[in-house]
Formats: structure tokens, C-alpha cells, sequence
């Protein structure tokens, strides 16, 4: 296994069980206690985690926004599942407002062979990935954030707002039963908003590791959440909540 895919793999495991161990992935990647303690180091200077005696923690903060290229390396396993998933939801003629997410993008990469999709979306890389597909694309203009590679502002959801569509795809930071659904900044928290709003129907992707969690700013409740789709099962208490709020459950 090259190094690139291994620590990859590390990174989806420490963003499960947020620790990792040297010695268990020495004999899970079957190599040197010193091999994993490098590659603990190529992360940790990404600002991906933070090393600590005998293995690392994932760094992490509720205001943490993390960078799309750096988001596209972790959990890739578990976005795929939930964009197979997810895609039985979305029909042939249907109008989607979708987030800057790499969920998002997962997704949309197994929809195209649906026909006369519209996608709206705040996301430059989804309009630059699909220019060549056979999606009608409008993109929300606005003020763009780098990092993320999403256009946000008073002037990208003013355009949302002159669209009503059958389906909003968002994505979040974490989700708690409390506290709603959060996102770790507020700039794309407010388009989150926007597209619910103007959707008949919201689908939340969030893989199992946004669960219980909290992040900076509250994007909304449970309520305008038609769907949520994910990658296990989650605890008996989360069941019998979506149940409740009548939210249907996909995993």
C-alpha cells in the first residue's frame, strides 16, 4: 500500500473513533511502528491531527473549517456509500439546490446518466467537474471562500431565492438532537438555509461521525428534514428522534 493511501486510511479511521494507536496500525498497515510515526507527522503537519504519546487525536475545533482538498482525502469510503445510497432519492427531470460539499459531490458523480437534471449550487468545483455533463447547471455567483470553494453573500442566496426546486442537498459540520444541525461557519451556514428553504423536500448527507457532535453555528432544526442519509446505523435514541420528527432514515 503506497503512503498516500495509507494515511488516508488512518485519517477515516481517526475521524471515527477520533484516537488511533502507533502500534495498532503498525499491525494493521503491517509496517514499522516508525513508518506510521511518519506518516502520523506528514498529517499533523497538514493540521490534520495532533500527535500525542503512543498515537494521535483528531484536531478538531466546533469552528474548524476544514479546506475542500483536505476534505476530499478523508472518509472517501463512507461519502461514496452514502452517495449510493442517496441517488435512488433523486429522479430524472428533478431541480436539485446542492452545497459546496464533497458528500455533494460524491453524489452528483453517480447522477450522470439521469436526464434533464437542473443543479443549482453555491460550489465552483461542481460547476468546473461538470461543464461537460449533461446537467443544466446555475451557479449562485457571490462572494467566493477559497477554501472551501463555495460562493456565499447576500448576493449568491438573493439568487437562490428566485429559484423553488423539488430537492435541497446539504450537507453539515454536526448534528445534535438538541442543538439541530450545525455548520462551522456562518457563511455557508445562511446558504444552507436558503436552499431548504426554497425546496420542497431537504436531504441532509452526513456521514456517522457528525453525530452527536457540535459545531460553531446552528443551520436550522430537524423539522424542514425530509431525509437523512448515512453510513451506520446510528444509536437506538437517534432512531426513535427520527422516528418521531418523522424524518426518514437511509443508511
Amino acid at each position: 500500500m503506497l503512503g498516500l493511501e495509507r494515511r488516508r486510511k488512518i485519517m477515516e479511521q481517526l475521524t471515527q473513533d477520533r484516537k488511533v494507536y502507533v502500534a495498532d496500525l503498525s499491525r494493521k498497515f503491517q509496517v514499522t511502528e516508525e513508518t506510521i510515526r511518519r506518516d502520523l507527522e506528514k498529517l499533523e503537519q497538514q493540521n490534520l491531527l495532533q500527535r500525542n504519546y503512543g498515537g494521535a487525536v483528531l484536531n478538531e475545533h466546533t469552528s474548524e473549517d476544514i479546506s475542500f482538498i483536505k476534505r476530499t482525502s478523508i472518509n472517501n469510503a463512507d461519502k461514496e456509500f452514502i452517495a449510493q445510497k442517496a441517488e435512488y432519492l433523486i429522479n430524472d427531470g428533478d431541480t436539485l439546490m446542492v452545497d459546496a460539499s464533497t458528500t455533494c459531490l460524491a453524489l452528483l458523480q453517480r447522477l450522470k446518466t439521469r436526464n434533464h437534471l437542473t443543479i443549482i449550487t453555491n460550489s465552483i468545483r461542481l460547476v468546473n467537474e461538470f461543464v461537460n455533463s449533461s446537467f443544466t447547471i446555475i451557479s449562485s455567483g457571490g462572494i467566493l471562500r477559497a477554501s472551501s470553494y463555495a460562493l456565499t453573500g447576500p448576493a449568491a442566496c438573493s439568487i437562490l431565492e428566485k429559484y423553488y426546486v423539488d430537492l435541497a442537498i446539504i450537507s453539515c459540520k454536526g448534528i445534535d438532537r438538541t442543538r439541530g444541525i450545525m455548520e462551522s461557519n456562518e457563511p455557508e451556514s445562511l446558504i444552507k438555509q436558503a436552499m431548504i428553504k426554497q425546496a420542497k423536500k431537504s436531504i441532509l448527507l452526513a456521514d456517522y461521525s457528525k453525530f452527536d457532535k457540535t459545531a460553531f453555528i446552528k443551520t436550522c432544526d430537524f423539522a424542514p428534514i425530509n431525509y437523512i442519509v448515512t453510513n451506520k446505523e446510528p444509536s437506538a435514541e437517534w432512531l426513535d428522534f427520527f422516528s418521531q420528527h418523522q424524518i426518514k432514515l437511509i443508511y
